[in-house]
């Protein structure tokens, strides 16, 4: 099997399994850990697409699981978090590994937020490493082994 082929059942995985969590997933520190993620893996490669922005304008807008929040709540604290990531991305990256790491208590957050860094990140196709390596930043930011998503 391909690696797009592998990459978007692992995506669809994801999605199934964040959807059967969906009531779990109300808490205030898991919005911000999802638009913190969100945020990370878009700045990852030190640039923002229009079409990563989309792609978490999309998510926002469709996925079960932020149906949670408002959606204009999401995208605000997404830009807010992209604004910290692209006026100083070393400093900005530590403040929103500290966002995710607030759900490190919860595991089933902990685990949705870095599903939900994955689905962002295979979007267009291509988990590029850039993507992979701040998605594992994330995971020890949660206490969660990357290996158990296989990053």
């Amino acid at each position: 099997m391909a690696l797009w082929d592998r990459l978007k059942d692992s995506a669809q995985t994801m999605q199934t399994q964040l959807q059967a969590k969906k009531n779990d997933l109300k808490s205030g520190a898991f919005r911000d850990a999802s638009m913190a993620m969100c945020a990370l893996v878009a700045a990852a490669d030190g640039q923002i697409e229009p079409v990563e922005r989309q792609r978490v304008a999309s998510l926002i807008a469709t996925n079960d699981v932020l149906q949670n929040f408002p959606a204009d709540d999401l995208q605000r604290r997404f830009n807010d978090y992209l604004a910290k990531l692209t006026s100083d991305f070393a400093f900005g990256k530590v403040g929103v590994l500290q966002t995710i790491g607030k759900v490190q208590k919860k595991p089933t957050e902990a685990r949705a937020v870095i599903q939900i860094g994955i689905v962002i990140g295979g979007a267009d196709g291509d988990f590029d490493k850039t993507e992979q390596g701040v998605v594992r930043e994330a995971c020890f930011a949660v206490g969660i082994d990357p290996s158990e998503f296989d990053l």
